[in-house]
């Protein structure tokens, strides 16, 4: 395939998945935006009134890009893991495969997808935000940066999940048992300074602590680490990870009966 095949091949994926994150926009956009509303209500208004400012901003400042960027993790990823098994567990994935589409189109088309799942949920729950307080922007670059790079980051990880799913129970697991806890642990709801000092070590494995302290830095110019180390390890998980899923694909793990 020549460069403008490859890149129609691209389009007709990305446009398959935008169409149904728009069709069943009841199931893919409304209950995160419901879910996260009622956390800027109960943490936020009701809770974050009885808790002192964090770092010189109320805990509702401090807490809504954390709200956002839990919103893009969950939505990229599921977004991503379930769309392509739904794809294999109906074996429509075989038309693809037998298709001259590289392999590397098929992933960037599916992860773009989850990116613009995610980045769309994110943009509600910013608009919905906006209803509850103001938040500055300090650094408007390192805003879209780090919210690109972690939607990829999670939509790539979500193809990962859906490589290897044998079983529509499989893309539930990592939502359930790893992202979940790191993502409540990583920083969303209260600075790690406000942890034990053993426990801030051990937070600072979680990579999601990293990418939460650097989205709030874009937004209020505070952070619990340093945020280039946060964007290095954004850039090291992005090109892991696809070439991981390139791998895989390749050898045709989970895709090959």
């Amino acid at each position: 395939m020549d460069s403008r095949e490859r890149y129609i091949a691209f389009r007709a994926i990305l446009d398959k998945e935008t169409t149904r994150v728009l069709r069943i926009w009841q199931q893919t956009l409304l209950p995160s935006a419901i879910t996260m509303a009622l956390y800027l209500m109960i943490f936020g208004a009701f809770i974050g009134s009885q808790v002192s400012d964090i770092y010189g901003f109320t805990y509702m400042q401090f807490i809504i890009p954390g709200i956002i960027m839990m919103s893009v993790i969950t939505n990229s990823f599921m977004n991503v893991a379930s769309s392509f098994f739904s794809t294999k567990f109906m074996r429509s994935i075989e038309e693809l495969l037998v298709s001259p589409t590289p392999n590397y189109v098929i992933m960037s088309g599916y992860a773009a997808g989850g990116m613009f799942r995610g980045l769309l949920v994110g943009l509600i729950v910013l608009i919905i935000s906006s209803f509850f307080t103001s938040l500055k922007l300090h650094s408007p670059f390192i805003i879209i940066l780090f919210i690109l790079l972690t939607s990829l980051v999670f939509s790539l990880g979500g193809f990962l999940n859906g490589v290897l799913a044998k079983k529509f129970d499989d893309i539930s697991i990592i939502p359930t048992f790893v992202l979940t806890p790191l993502t409540y642990l990583g920083g969303v709801f209260f600075p790690i300074s406000f942890l034990p000092s053993i426990w801030q070590k051990i937070s600072l494995l979680n990579p999601i602590l990293y990418m939460v302290n650097g989205f709030r830095y874009g937004f209020l110019g505070i952070s619990d680490i340093n945020v280039w180390i946060g964007l290095g390890i954004l850039i090291v998980f992005s090109i892991a990870l696809f070439y991981l899923n390139l791998y895989l694909m390749n050898k045709g793990t989970g895709l090959k009966s």
